[in-house]
């Protein structure tokens, strides 16, 4: 799910050519998550790196997620000693 959410994030991402040719990027669902790059793959590469680790940030300190074309990933997911108990 996880990868899908990032997959459906990076389609969502805009680009604007900067004046002195390079790129930049940003998800706007996703504030502070902003790549540049001196190409346009280069942005695109860098900004999907961005999001993944402004990803691990969140979900460390348990902040919550921008839902993203249906998928939301703030629904806890039980720990494994959850799991048992309730068998």
């Amino acid at each position: 799910m996880l990868i899908e959410y990032i997959n459906k994030a990076m389609s969502k991402a805009v680009y604007d050519k900067l004046e002195d040719g390079s790129f930049s990027g940003k998800i706007l669902q996703c504030p502070t998550v902003v790549a540049f790059g001196e190409t346009l793959h280069q942005c695109q590469q860098e900004l999907k790196s961005a999001l993944e680790g402004w990803l691990i940030v969140k979900i460390r300190h348990g902040d919550k997620l921008p839902v993203i074309d249906k998928i939301n990933l703030n629904k806890k997911i039980p720990s494994l000693k959850e799991a048992i108990v309730h068998r």
